[in-house]
Order: C-alpha cells, then sequence, then structure tokens
C-alpha cells in the first residue's frame, strides 16, 4: 500500500533540484557580455531598471554625459542607459527566467475529495494524485528550459549591442550632417563676399548687371543648398535624439563640430571570418536553439508511447450511521495507476514535429555560420575601400583642387583690378567654385562613410548585419551642383 505521506514526501524531495531565481536576473553576464564588444566603460551602463533609486542614478548618469559636448561613446552610454524598448527585451529576460524556474518545479499533486451518502454508512475518501511522467521527465525539461534562458541572455546581449551600433551610426550621421551644414555655411559666407564686392565695382563703373545676377544667382543656389543640408541635420539629430531616449530640455545637448580625422592606417583583420564565427551572438544563440530542440526530440522520442501516466495514493474511511447505534470505523488505503492507450495516438506526429523541428535549427544554424562569413568578408573589404577612398578625397582631390581654385581666384580677382582685358571668364569662376564645394562635400561624406562602415565591422563581427545587409546605405548628406 502507497501511503499519502509517502508521496507527498516524495515530491518534497524534487524541490531540492529546483532551480532559483539569480539576484539580477542573469543581467551581470549580458553585461560582461556587452563589456567584452564596447570596453568595460559602456558595458558599466548595461543595467536592468527596476527601481526607483535606480531610475534616479540613471538620471544623474545621463546628465551628467549630456552636460559636455557629446562624444560617440558617450552617445551610446545614454542610449544604455536611458532607452526604453531596451528596458522592455531586458523585462523579456526577466519572463524568460521564470519560465525557467516555473519548468523546474515539479507539478503539484491533486487532491480529490469524495462523500458517499445514503447507504447508511457515512463513506469518506481522500485520493493524493500525482503525475509520475511529469516528474520522471523534470530533469530533461528542466535541461530544455535552461537552453532557452541561455538563448534569452544572449538575446538581451544582441538587443544591447545592436542598439549601440545603432546609437553609434546615428551620432555619426548628425556629426557629418551638421558639418556639411558649417561648410556650406562658410562657402556661402564666401559668395556673399564676392556678390558685395561686385556690386561695389559696378556702383564704381566697373561691373555689369550680368555679373551682378549670376553672383545672385549662384549665392540663391547655396542658400537652397544650405536649407536642405540643415533639414538632413534636423532629421538625422532627431534619429540620435529618439534612439538615446531624449524629449524636453535633454534634446539640447552639443555635437562636436565634425567628425574626427581618419585614423593614420586603417585596422588589418587577416583572420575576419574566423572572429565572427567565435564573436557572433546570434550564431551563439542558434547553437543554444540547436541543444534545446536535440533534447526535446530526445524527450519526444522517450515518452513517444506514454502521453499520460498519474499514480493515486487512495484513502477510504467507513463509519456506520449514527442511527444503528453502532461505532463501526473502518479505515482502507491503497492506490491508482492510470495511463492512456496508445492505440491511435501513437505518438508518430509529435516525434516527427520535433525531428523536423531539430533539423530546421540545424540547417539555420549552418546557414547563418555561411552568412556571418560572408558579412565579415564585405563588411572588412568595405572598411578598408571606405578608407582608401576618404583618405584619396583628403591627399589628392582636395589639395589640387585647392591649388585650381587659389589660381583662379587670384586671376580673377587681378584681373578685376587691373580691367576687363585682363579679366579671367566669370563662368571660369562659377564652375569651378561648383567644383569646388561638391569636391569639399563628397570628401566629408567620404570621411562619413568610412566610420559607418568601421562600425558595420564592428557589427559584423559581433551582432551580424550592418548597412549591407539590414540597413539601407545611407544617402550622401550633399552632392555636387550641377
Amino acid at each position: 500500500m502507497i501511503r499519502p505521506a509517502v508521496i507527498v514526501l516524495s515530491l518534497t524531495g524534487l524541490l531540492a533540484g529546483c532551480a532559483s531565481f539569480s539576484p539580477d536576473g542573469g543581467m551581470s553576464e549580458v553585461a560582461q557580455g556587452v563589456g567584452r564588444e564596447t570596453g568595460s566603460g559602456i558595458g558599466r551602463n548595461v543595467v536592468k531598471i527596476a527601481s526607483v533609486e535606480q531610475a534616479h542614478q540613471a538620471k544623474e548618469q545621463v546628465a551628467n554625459l549630456l552636460a559636455m559636448p557629446l562624444s560617440a561613446d558617450a552617445a551610446v552610454q545614454v542610449a544604455l542607459l536611458n532607452n526604453r524598448d531596451l528596458q522592455a527585451a531586458y523585462n523579456d529576460l526577466g519572463i524568460s527566467e521564470a519560465a525557467y524556474v516555473q519548468a523546474s518545479l515539479p507539478p503539484n499533486p491533486g487532491i480529490s475529495l469524495m462523500n458517499v451518502g445514503g447507504t447508511g454508512v457515512a463513506n469518506f475518501e481522500l485520493r493524493l494524485i500525482g503525475d509520475i511522467l511529469s516528474l520522471i521527465t523534470l530533469p530533461r525539461r528542466t535541461a530544455i528550459a535552461a537552453e532557452h534562458f541561455a538563448h534569452a541572455r544572449h538575446q538581451a546581449i544582441l538587443t544591447t549591442l545592436r542598439l549601440a551600433v545603432d546609437t553609434r551610426k546615428a551620432y555619426i550621421r548628425a556629426v557629418a550632417a551638421q558639418q556639411q551644414v558649417g561648410f556650406l555655411d562658410q562657402a556661402r559666407g564666401t559668395v556673399d563676399a564676392a556678390v558685395k564686392l561686385n556690386i561695389q565695382l559696378g556702383q564704381a563703373g566697373g561691373g555689369d548687371q550680368l555679373d551682378q545676377a549670376e553672383l545672385a544667382a549662384f549665392y540663391a543656389e547655396l542658400s537652397a543648398r544650405m536649407a536642405q543640408a540643415r533639414l538632413t541635420a534636423r532629421r538625422e539629430r532627431e534619429t540620435l535624439i529618439r534612439l538615446m531616449g531624449l524629449w524636453g530640455g535633454d534634446v539640447s545637448f552639443n555635437l562636436p563640430a565634425e567628425l574626427p580625422p581618419l585614423p593614420g592606417e586603417p585596422e588589418s583583420m587577416a583572420t575576419v571570418e574566423i572572429e565572427a564565427i567565435n564573436r557572433r551572438v546570434d550564431l551563439v544563440m542558434a547553437r543554444h536553439d540547436v541543444a534545446a530542440q536535440a533534447k526535446s526530440l530526445s524527450l519526444t522520442e522517450a515518452t513517444r508511447y506514454v502521453s499520460m501516466l498519474q499514480l493515486a495514493g487512495i484513502f477510504n474511511s467507513e463509519s456506520a450511521n449514527p442511527l444503528t447505534n453502532t461505532n463501526t470505523q473502518i479505515n482502507r488505503g491503497g492506490a491508482q495507476l492510470d495511463f492512456q492507450l496508445p492505440i491511435f495516438d501513437t505518438g508518430e506526429a509529435r516525434t516527427r514535429t520535433a525531428r523536423e523541428t531539430y533539423m530546421r535549427a540545424l540547417n539555420r544554424l549552418a546557414a547563418k555560420a555561411v552568412n556571418a562569413r560572408s558579412e565579415a568578408r564585405i563588411a572588412y573589404e568595405t572598411y578598408r575601400g571606405t578608407y582608401d577612398i576618404a583618405r584619396f578625397w583628403r591627399d589628392r582631390v582636395l589639395p589640387l583642387r585647392q591649388t585650381v581654385s587659389r589660381e583662379v581666384a587670384l586671376r580673377y580677382n587681378n584681373g578685376v583690378l587691373a580691367g576687363e582685358g585682363m579679366r579671367v571668364d566669370l563662368f571660369r569662376f562659377f564652375v569651378d567654385a561648383r567644383v569646388r564645394i561638391g569636391a569639399t562635400a563628397s570628401a566629408l561624406d567620404a570621411r562619413r562613410d568610412f566610420y559607418l562602415a568601421a562600425a558595420d565591422l564592428q557589427a559584423a563581427l559581433s551582432i551580424g548585419g550592418g548597412g549591407f545587409a539590414s540597413n539601407e546605405p545611407a544617402a550622401p548628406a550633399s552632392t555636387p551642383m550641377q
């Protein structure tokens, strides 16, 4: 006879193997994973805000970062502290941990009470029911849940790193767009000075209305172009504000006047594919998926023919009806085993589904590995290519354009002072100004594209994607004037 107390003690003993909630909900591993890819300074700002005190501390940190001209690293730190979508991703991690702990708990036993009356005998029966199959498979189900929780931790790392990359790229675009505005404003100032000089010459009898009209039209073109550049700068800045989760007075932060100069030499990576395979967070997540599906397949095959197995401990007590004036009481105990017969559902469909799901996860992992290698190669080639292009604009094109512009300006000014006979054609002056402005704007765009490619390279090595895979390439902030 199996006594109910024995069953209760057996179930209680299983609690020793149950999982428990971690002190920080898995956030320490997320912070470490982010720190490995971005540096410990940024990794320290990976925090789940779960109290008023933490929210106050985060607000103070954001205020201190915004009080000075914003750097790229500071922008990323603000986003990690202030972006609410990121905090929601950390809540998803907490939900996954709760599911893991829940999966490690043995099923609660059921109690069935029955009282039979109208027989002249008071009959009371107690049944303590436990799901034996759930108890037997508990370790395997716990292992599967642990794989899902590990997947969720890496998903949180992936979300954090992607926000960091997106914020850094938005910062680069915002600074580059602001730099274009400054350059065009300076160019318009130069043309404005020429317009005023030509007006003075006209008043002194040394100019004509055609020259004045040409200069005025050129000045108007630059003004329209600068208005477009200002609109682009506002749009890029607003994207950065949104990623950093700012609003109200916090949006008035200051950006540097221009992007950093190009580094002396680009990074050299001979093993870029190997680095991607070893570091990519999405590949780690895919491996956890495969492990979870392998465990799930094994569990499904082990329980193919048995889908329900219950054991009930029974305690029955009978006593005579008080009207019979007897004090007889009979106590009985026993056990009951229930299981389903696999007559119609033999478990083949469940087994086939589990096997196909496992193979799907395995094939997706293989596909991700192939894509990771390709993305790493093209990311590095883009990085090196944009560096060479930006350096060519800086070292070759711009110096040549400056030489041409200096000679044209010198001859134009000398011609104006000496008389019409020695004057360089004004059309040549306009052509040179347009080409020079376009060349400088293109050089600024090339520098911006290099820093965007550098961010994409880091993304390709750590999280996958990048501008070549997940985002449309950035449109030039300016184009040469025709």
